[in-house]
């Protein structure tokens, strides 16, 4: 018997084409995507975050003496809702706001007179932008007193809740006015309910 030559299946080289030509595409769509999402980070447009310059409008920390000397600027955030400084590496500077403040309390016949000073770790720019708004700061205060009740503020729990009340009063009002709050804590010189 003879042996007949079958033809030979002629090679699929067009479908073979074409699914290499589609992954060497996809492949060339992926990494496209990818270079375009390094250049947007590089370029701060998605999620890049560049070294932003130093404010030097902005309040400094001020270390005490022998403290880590790397006092930085105030950041965007606002202090009043930061967390609290380490007192131990930070130097405070106080200032009494000069006049009493006067109120009535809430559902109430009585009334309170207090005199507040104030604490910042940071430089002497807070304290100036205190006095710059005293205008402001005092109405936040009187605000603020007026809507506290004779029994809450009686207790040392309550007098430890109107500072930080009063703290947050005052550091919106300058956070408004400056765009940067940095008093740390309230302290009260006077304190009369009656």
């Amino acid at each position: 018997m003879s042996e007949e030559k079958k033809p030979a299946p002629a090679p699929r080289k067009g479908k073979l084409k074409i699914i290499l030509m589609g992954g060497l595409g996809a492949l060339l769509l992926v990494g496209g995507g990818v270079g375009a999402g390094l250049y947007a980070a590089g370029a701060g447009l998605a999620g890049g975050h560049k070294a932003e310059p130093e404010d030097p409008n902005q309040p400094r920390l001020v270390p005490r003496e022998g403290a880590d000397q790397t006092a930085h600027a105030g950041g965007k955030k606002p202090r009043a809702i930061e967390e609290a400084l380490d007192p131990g590496r930070y130097k405070a500077s106080y200032y009494d706001l000069a006049q009493n403040f006067t109120s009535n309390l809430r559902d109430s016949d009585g009334f309170m007179q207090v005199s507040l000073g104030i604490s910042t770790y940071y430089d002497q720019r807070v304290i100036d932008r205190v006095k710059a708004h005293e205008m402001a700061i005092r109405s936040a205060v009187l605000m603020t007193l007026a809507d506290q009740d004779s029994f809450v503020i009686s207790t040392p729990a309550g007098k430890k809740q109107l500072q930080k009340s009063l703290k947050n009063a005052i550091n919106e009002v300058l956070v408004q006015k400056e765009g940067f709050g940095g008093v740390d804590d309230v302290y009260f010189t006077n304190f009369i309910i009656q």
